[in-house]
C-alpha cells in the first residue's frame, strides 16, 4: 500500500479504453515473430530444441514431431533426448532442477556456438544459486518483458465469437493460498483486510484445497479475487491474476508489481490495485460499497477480448523457435544473478 488515496481518474490513462489492448496485441505479435522491418526471415529447416530438464518432473511428456505445430510454430521440434546434445540448435535448462538436484551442466560436451537457454517462471525471491552460472547462458526464457524469450503467464487476445455471460455472484472475496508465511507481504495485507472484508480462503494452507476442476467454478461465484503474488518483483504477474481472477470471471485485487506494469497487459479498469489505497481498511470499504454498475464496468474488456492462459511448458519452449532467428548468437549473461535480481 502507498500513502495516497484511491484515484479513479488514474484508470483513464495508458490504454484509452480498449485501444491500448489492440496496441499491446500488435506489439506482442511483432515481438513474437520478429516481423519488424528489416528483421531476418524465418528459417525453413526444422529447429531442434533440447530440453535438458523437463520442469518439475523426471518424466517428460510425450513430444511428437508436430508438437509445436499446434501452437502455430512449424519447423520446430522439442526433444528430451540428451543424446541429441551435439546436434541440437539450442539447449534449455530449467532452473528449479539445476537448483534442487545439483545437476551438473554438460560443459565439456557443449558444441561450439550452441545457444544455451536459462528458463524459469519463478520470482527472484524463490530463485537461488544463480551465482554458479556466470558466463554460461546465452538467452533467458521467463515472464520478464526484457527476456530474450518472453513468456507471460497469460494475456488478453481478440475475442472470436459471442461474449460468455458473467457468472452469477453470491460471495464477496476469495483467496487461494498453498504456502502461507507471515513474513510475506501478501499475508500481512490479508491480516489487515480480514477484519473489514469477508474473504473465503481456500488451498492447502487453509485446509480447504480445491481440485483442479473445482477451482474456476468455485472462484466464479466471487465478486473479487485476491491476486496476491508471493513476492513483488518486476513483471511478476502469475496465474493468480490471469486464471484465478480474470479467467474465472472475478475482479482481481492485485498485489505485485506497480499498477503501470499491469496496465501494459490489461485495461486499467479491469482490476483493482492495492497501491491505489492508503490502507487496507480503505480498500475494503471500496470493495464492499461498490454498486453494481461500477462493478460491471470492470468487465468491459470481455466484449472484445478473452483470456489466453500460457501455462503449458511445451508452448513456452516452442516459442524459442519463433524467436530463434532474431536472437544474438554472441550474447552471454556474464552475471545472470545481477540481471535477474535487479
Amino acid at each position: 500500500m502507498n500513502c495516497i488515496g484511491y484515484h479513479p481518474t488514474r484508470r483513464l490513462r495508458a490504454w484509452g479504453g480498449l485501444a491500448g489492448g489492440a496496441t499491446f496485441m500488435v506489439i506482442w505479435f511483432f515481438w513474437l515473430w520478429g516481423s519488424a522491418p528489416g528483421s531476418a526471415p524465418v528459417p525453413q529447416s526444422t529447429l531442434t530444441i533440447l530440453i535438458w530438464h523437463w520442469p518439475f518432473t523426471n518424466r517428460p511428456p510425450e513430444l511428437p514431431g508436430d508438437t509445436c505445430t499446434r501452437y502455430g510454430m512449424a519447423s520446430c521440434r522439442l526433444s528430451a533426448n540428451r543424446s541429441l546434445l551435439a546436434s541440437a540448435d539450442a539447449v534449455v535448462f530449467h532452473h528449479r532442477e539445476l537448483q534442487t538436484r545439483q545437476s551438473l551442466l554438460p560443459l565439456d560436451q557443449r558444441p561450439h556456438g550452441q545457444p544455451w537457454v536459462w528458463a524459469s517462471m519463478e520470482s527472484p525471491s524463490n530463485t537461488h544459486g544463480l551465482h554458479r552460472f556466470r558466463g554460461i547462458f546465452n538467452w533467458v526464457l521467463s515472464y520478464r518483458r526484457d527476456s530474450d524469450i518472453f513468456v507471460p503467464y497469460g494475456r488478453l487476445e481478440p475475442l472470436s465469437g459471442p461474449t460468455s455471460p458473467l457468472p452469477a455472484k453470491s460471495r464477496m472475496a476469495a483467496w487461494v493460498i498453498s504456502n502461507f508465511q507471515e513474513r510475506q507481504q501478501r499475508a500481512k495485507l490479508y491480516r489487515q483486510l480480514a477484519p473489514h472484508l469477508q474473504v473465503d480462503v481456500f488451498g492447502r494452507a487453509s485446509g480447504r484445497p480445491l481440485c483442479a476442476n473445482c477451482l474456476l467454478p468455485t472462484l466464479a461465484r466471487y465478486r473479487f479475487y485476491l491476486a496476491f503474488e508471493n513476492s513483488q518483483h518486476r513483471d511478476y504477474i502469475t496465474e493468480k491474476f490471469w486464471r484465478n481472477a480474470l479467467a474465472a470471471g472475478a475482479v482481481p485485487v492485485a498485489l505485485g508489481p506497480p499498477r503501470a506494469t499491469y496496465e501494459a497487459f490489461v485495461p486499467p479498469d479491469a482490476f483493482v490495485h492495492v497501491d491505489d489505497f492508503s490502507s487496507a481498511r480503505e480498500l475494503a470499504v471500496f470493495l464492499v460499497s461498490m454498486n453494481e454498475s461500477r462493478y460491471r464496468g470492470f468487465f468491459a474488456w470481455r466484449d472484445r477480448l478473452r483470456v489466453r492462459l500460457l501455462g503449458d511448458w511445451r508452448e513456452r519452449f516452442c516459442t524459442i523457435c519463433a524467436r530463434y532467428p532474431y536472437l544474438p548468437r554472441s550474447q552471454v549473461y556474464e552475471d545472470l544473478e545481477s540481471w535477474f535480481q535487479a
